[in-house]
């Protein structure tokens, strides 16, 4: 989840809120690529949860990686809730059950994420080892119930947790026992955002399949291949989903603003306090008009947070954020933004996506969408699987990546880091498949071994 925004300068009119999207233009010569990831802290003995209180726990592992980082803490009231690396502009962050997060600086290169990665696992597991608690790469708890997972003390995601239950059945799941990689990257202009959203719109599907690694639920098989990818389907459909209308004529930064202003607020924050405005309106906000705070007015910190609480497929932000892929072994982690950046940042990669998906209507793109997480390559639009779309994809990004020449210090391009989807995508399978192979012949029917072959 995205760090609250501070900035109180007051925001009265649409033509604001579609400003705030155009700022996030760049040249071509700026783009850059963030990566996002969480795993679950597990104790090393017993694999459970880890608490947020205690000699054991979240906050004990905050404070040693402050201590190990010198990052400024992020604190709510007395509690730290998470690091920030003013400098670099990486974050640490928590999600709702203790999910531990790197929001990752913006770098050129996917070699520089790759590097930040493996460094920040280093110091994680330095500051983890002593205090006997490891970190699992998996897209979903394998065995956790949601009663057992712990809370973590933020305002937000008690406002969030009261009102889920309303809007959906799984989003409390959503929140508590699942874990995401996400890849954030730029845009040029606002038909270059509309062209960009369309394709990975259409494409997320791919690679939630790809990334597919949440099979297993309270110890058992689920039926699905990326449960975490189902749980958003019944998490919140004000604030979910493929954004049809994005596919309409017209669609560019306005149109996003007036779906954002559609979608109902979760809070407003004044200082440290947290306000429950849960299913209230953004529009009445603006005009000073909100029931749960009467004559107060919007600031950019309140559009920035709003925003931050959408959560469709892919997220428009001052960036574009791919949301389909669950959270998986560290060493896939940099795929994920290869494949994208393979795919976007390049002219003719980005063409040649467009004209692949750019017939297909909205019912197709939802029924693929809604047919991966339980079917995984084997979901198919317009007659060609997502296994198909996969190899097709990973050679436009791979050539993407190509031509884009960002070579390591060993004169390697990024075209490595798309290796381990390749690996999958060579055998067919989706890591979710590999998992349940291994449950049903060498582990046993049990998932316990998950936390040693897939520890970080």
């Amino acid at each position: 989840m995205a760090r609250d925004q501070v900035d109180m300068t007051p925001i009265a009119t649409r033509e604001e809120l579609i400003a705030w999207f155009e700022q996030g233009t760049k040249p071509k010569a700026q783009f850059r690529v963030g990566t996002e990831h969480e795993k679950f802290a597990f104790t090393v003995e017993g694999h459970r949860p880890v608490p947020y209180d205690g000699r054991r726990s979240i906050r004990a592992l905050l404070e040693g990686m402050q201590h190990l980082l010198g990052w400024d803490p992020i604190m709510e009231g007395a509690n730290i809730i998470g690091l920030a690396d003013v400098t670099g502009g990486g974050a640490i962050s928590l999600e709702p059950g203790g999910q531990f997060e790197l929001s990752g600086a913006p770098v050129e290169t996917v070699h520089q994420t790759s590097t930040e990665l493996m460094a920040y696992l280093a110091q994680v597991k330095e500051v983890a080892r002593p205090l006997g608690i490891g970190f699992l790469g998996i897209g979903m708890t394998p065995n956790w119930s949601r009663a057992e997972m712990p809370t973590m003390p933020k305002g937000r995601y008690r406002i969030m947790t009261a009102y889920m239950p309303k809007v959906g059945s799984l989003g409390l799941d959503m929140m508590y026992r699942t874990c995401t990689v996400q890849t954030n990257l730029d845009y040029s202009s606002e038909a270059d955002m509309v062209k960009k959203l369309r394709v990975s719109l259409a494409l997320q599907p791919v690679a939630t399949a790809m990334f597919a690694n949440s099979p297993f639920t309270e110890g058992k098989p689920n039926g699905f291949l990326s449960f975490r990818s189902e749980i958003w389907r019944d998490t919140d459909p004000d604030r979910s989903g493929m954004l049809p209308w994005a596919f309409e004529p017209g669609m560019g930064f306005e149109a996003y603003v007036d779906y954002a202003l559609g979608v109902p607020m979760y809070f407003v924050k004044r200082g440290d306090r947290y306000i429950d405005v849960a299913g209230q309106s953004f529009r009445d906000l603006m005009a000073g008009k909100l029931p749960g705070l009467p004559g107060e007015r919007a600031t950019i910190s309140d559009w920035a947070n709003h925003i931050s609480t959408i959560f469709p497929e892919v997220r428009l932000k001052r960036y574009l954020e791919m949301r389909g892929a669950d959270g998986g072994p560290w060493r896939w982690l940099p795929a994920l933004p290869a494949y994208w950046a393979g795919l976007l940042y390049d002219d003719a990669a980005l063409d040649a996506a467009w004209d692949m998906v750019k017939d297909w209507n909205a019912h197709e793109r939802q029924t693929f969408r809604d047919e991966v997480p339980r079917l995984g390559f084997k979901a198919a639009v317009r007659g060609r699987s997502a296994l198909e779309l996969a190899k097709a994809t990973l050679a436009l990004a791979e050539a993407g990546l190509r031509r884009r020449r960002k070579l390591d210090s060993n004169g390697h391009d990024e075209t490595r880091h798309l290796r381990p989807l390749q690996e999958f995508v060579a055998r067919g399978i989706t890591p979710a498949e590999e998992l349940l192979e291994k449950f049903h012949g060498p582990w046993g029917g049990s998932v316990e071994p998950v936390f040693k072959d897939y520890a970080y």
